[in-house]
């Protein structure tokens, strides 16, 4: 099982970073190391000062595909659910400057809190899925999925073509505005819709 992670999916997330917004989607990968799953409290590690959250919604594939079709990709995920890219963004930072990898910075142990998933069936409407992140009860992060830049579909077909996507794998679909620290003691809840999903503290 592997993560695909999508950097810049929305715009205004885009531009909080002072990034610029991209033509074509931007593609990262986190370890199955980075998967926190059940609402396990995260660690905060001792290398960062500055680990930030980043809600998600998430797919799960449930099939192997490569070189896939737009017009078919949406028979490649039947699953969402919600998960956070935690990002040690000092080291993400450093590393930009440099013109170096990411990965340290969003592949870490237990970077990828994921939730239950849910039949994708149970929406009427994929692309008009509300999401929001709440940090010690206060909203800290809301979205949209009529937002993103670049579909599921889009994504999908896009990854295969690099990648072979296989049963299980999880692709993380973006972020929107709002993205935060985190630090010790902290709550995190984020809900899909009004049904509560992630519920775990930071330790």
């Amino acid at each position: 099982m592997k993560i695909i992670a999508v950097g810049r999916n929305y715009s205004e997330h885009a531009k909080e970073l002072n990034n610029p917004v991209p033509a074509s989607p931007v593609i990262f990968l986190k370890p199955d190391t980075a998967v926190l799953k059940d609402n396990k409290p995260f660690y905060y590690p001792d290398f960062s000062t500055d680990i930030q959250y980043e809600l998600e919604v998430i797919l799960k594939i449930s099939k192997e595909g490569k070189h896939i079709s737009e017009k078919f990709a949406r028979t490649y995920f039947d699953e969402i659910g919600l998960g956070i890219d935690f990002t040690a963004r000092d080291i993400q930072q450093k590393h930009k400057e440099k013109g170096l990898p990411w990965e340290l910075a969003k592949g870490f142990d237990n970077s990828a809190p994921v939730s239950r998933f849910i039949p994708k069936t149970s929406f009427a409407d994929l692309y008009n899925l509300n999401f929001r992140l709440e940090l010690n009860e206060k909203r800290v992060q809301e979205g949209n999925t009529k937002d993103v830049l670049f579909s599921f579909e889009k994504l999908i077909a896009y990854v295969s073509q690099y990648i072979t996507l296989k049963k299980g794998d999880i692709i993380f679909t973006g972020t929107p505005y709002g993205v935060g620290k985190v630090n010790i003691g902290d709550r995190l809840c984020g809900y899909l819709e009004n049904e509560k999903l992630l519920d775990f503290e930071i330790k």
